[in-house]
């Protein structure tokens, strides 16, 4: 039959898991797959469709009619909850597609694919073209779970569930799939995004002045409440990008873009800024400043001042009083805390103490420079995770720079947050931290990070609807902070909602294959799943990136000891008992080992030698499921008490 257009209702369905599933128990898989293409083809024909192709554990099928297309896809979906259950998805979309006589191409396939990718086990997901058709049948029921971009699909489209009895509905905080969620943007009519300044220069060092004046709009920006401008992270993603900014403010649910350059020679600057409306790509302003490094702050504000007169914002006092703050006088300083920063993003070792010796520099022109002093509490924050010194010895100084931060400036949200994260893991002082995180983000709203850290505290102490509010916010701030995305993962992994956990691993690696944390992220998913080769590899390759065996191993015995291999488990902890030097978690993990393994007495042991030791990661013990086995024991109530958790969240 020769190819010819057709507008049709297309069904993707797939078995979730299936190769691990064949792995594991390949009867069991094999059983679950016929009674899907049973029952698949018996439906599908009884509702005028074709099944186009069954390979493996999905299948694509078409309909001439939308609403059969549904009738069908319930029917089967409703079968498939019945013994032996198949965690079956289902994504559908009706499109104008290209046929012949094997199968269907075009578009319309494509959105139905990445449909499919966002439906869970149980779920039937269709489109908002399926929906225009189906919404007055009476025999069907659906609830709509917002707008998303879908990966390589130019127009929003707006995804519904089936909510029929018996029909999962995921929440809407619950979607990761192939595309990403719209921003609604209910809160903040104006939602900026300051791109990264261009360096015209030919002296490439100079790329953190560049960066500096990026984030001081930013920062500028973020002290107007009604105004939501997009985080540094996810500004210099577009660094040297070549996208339109068409393109980059759909993908950042935003309706205004600011873009420059600078050009620096000596102490002279020549600094280009435009100001344009995205969605149409006008040009509201245009401006070439020109002067000396001594000039910075006044073209800062004057930037900021026409962003707010295009926008024809009515500022409070207090707004106006925070788009003219300067931090310091000093531009040497200012520069030297350019580049500590610049040092700090990089996020290992040798990078942090460069930036600590940019900050000290910079406090040593301007003793009073509070963000140069908050600069240093983080890199003394950092330095507990990507170094072997302990937080204990780290805390001291810490705090001392919070404290003289705060000192100086008692309004600079950035440093109440840091002060609340050190409450938390340093000194696990629930309720002062919180109140820390409250005023932090009170004072600094537009602040992912306070969010992000806001909702962890939530988490840990037993909150987790809210949680997830929060880190919701952090990621809409920062949509591509793989920080974030990470811990999002983290929570889901907590909650355990495994594949979501698993999801946000695998669109981490998607973004940037070199992000270490995400492996661990995966590796303790694919355990939660009982899936232990994946979870196993995943570690390995964890240890391979951050090139600490011990703490790789130590992983690795609570895999072996949950999947069975206690042998395997107990020589590994023999090697670490031996004398292995243990760094920042390990002994809760060496607990955790223990709990796998069913050794009560040990587990307690070494949750004592991790309390001594004040791991941050026991803040985790009232929410993490992997404790289920001992948290009867009155010893670990008592550790609750002492970590301070028993109460929270009551």
């Amino acid at each position: 039959m020769p190819s010819s257009r057709q507008l049709i209702a297309i069904m993707f369905a797939d078995i979730a898991g299936y190769t691990a599933m064949m792995q594991e128990d390949e009867a069991l898989a094999l059983q679950l797959r016929n009674k899907l293409l049973q029952k698949l083809e018996a439906e599908v024909a009884a509702h005028n469709g074709r099944v186009l192709y069954f390979k493996g554990d999905g299948a694509l099928c078409s309909f001439t009619s939308n609403i059969e297309a549904v009738r069908a896809a319930i029917a089967l979906q409703l079968d498939m909850q019945a013994d032996p259950q198949v965690p079956l998805r289902i994504g559908m979309h009706a499109g104008d597609v290209v046929t012949d006589e094997e199968s269907i191409y075009g578009d319309g396939v494509n959105i139905a694919s990445r449909m499919e990718s966002f439906a869970v086990p149980g779920s039937i997901f269709i489109s908002g073209k399926i929906y225009d058709d189906i919404k007055n049948q009476k025999d069907i029921q659906t609830v709509s779970l917002g707008k998303y971009h879908l990966k390589n699909v130019k127009e929003e489209v707006e995804i519904f569930a089936i909510s029929n009895p018996g029909i999962i509905i995921p929440g809407k905080n619950d979607l990761e799939g192939k595309g990403e969620k719209v921003v609604e943007n209910k809160q903040f009519k104006m939602c900026v995004l300051v791109l990264p300044f261009i360096n015209m220069s030919n002296d490439h060092d100079q790329e953190y002045f560049n960066d500096g004046l990026t984030e001081e709009l930013i920062s500028r920006l973020s002290g107007i409440k009604n105004m939501r401008v997009i985080s540094r992270t996810t500004s210099m993603q577009y660094k040297h990008t070549t996208k339109d900014t068409k393109t980059i403010a759909r993908e950042n649910g935003v309706n205004y873009i600011v873009e420059g350059s600078v050009r620096k020679y000596g102490n002279n600057l020549r600094i280009t800024a435009q100001f344009i409306e995205a969605n149409n790509d006008a040009h509201l302003w245009a401006e070439t400043y020109r002067g000396t490094i001594d000039d910075i702050f006044d073209i800062q504000e004057s930037v900021s001042e026409k962003i707010v007169n295009a926008l024809k914002i009515q500022l409070t006092k207090e707004e106006q009083n925070e788009l003219e703050k300067r931090y310091t006088a000093n531009t040497e300083a200012y520069q030297l805390y350019l580049k500590g920063r610049s040092f700090w993003k990089k996020r290992n070792e040798e990078s942090l103490n460069s930036a600590n010796a940019y900050f000290e520099k910079a406090l040593e022109k301007d003793p009073g420079y509070a963000l140069a002093w908050a600069g240093l509490a983080d890199t003394y924050s950092l330095l507990g995770e990507f170094s072997n010194i302990s937080r204990r010895i780290l805390f001291p100084k810490q705090m001392a720079a919070i404290n003289r931060a705060l000192q100086i400036d008692n309004r600079l949200g950035e440093a109440h947050i840091s002060l609340a994260t050190s409450l938390m893991q340093n000194e696990w002082d629930w309720k002062n931290s919180e109140k820390e995180f409250k005023l932090g983000i009170q004072l600094s709203p537009n602040y992912a990070t306070g969010h992000h850290w806001y909702g962890e505290w939530l988490l840990f102490t037993g909150n987790t609807e809210a949680a997830f509010d929060e880190i919701n916010i952090a990621v809409e701030l920062e949509p591509v902070s793989l920080g974030i995305l990470k811990d999002k993962g983290i929570f889901y992994f907590y909650k355990e909602q495994y594949n979501q956990a698993i999801n946000m691993g695998m669109m981490i690696l998607e973004l940037d294959e070199k992000f270490t944390p995400a492996y661990r992220l995966l590796s303790l998913a694919y355990t939660g799943m009982g899936l232990f080769d994946e979870a196993i590899e995943k570690n390995r390759q964890w240890g391979e990136c951050t090139g600490n065996k011990v703490k790789t191993n130590v992983a690795l015995a609570e895999i072996y000891a949950l999947a069975g291999r206690t042998e395997d488990a107990g020589k590994i902890i023999m090697e670490v008992e031996a004398g292995e030097t243990l760094s920042a978690n390990d002994y809760r993990g060496m607990a955790l080992v223990y709990v796998a393994l069913g050794e009560k007495e040990m587990a307690f042991k070494w949750l004592e030698k991790s309390y001594v030791h004040h791991e941050e990661s026991l803040g985790s013990i009232k929410i993490d499921s992997k404790w289920n086995p001992i948290r009867a024991d009155t010893r670990f109530t008592d550790l609750l008490n002492k970590v301070g958790l028993s109460a929270c969240g009551k």
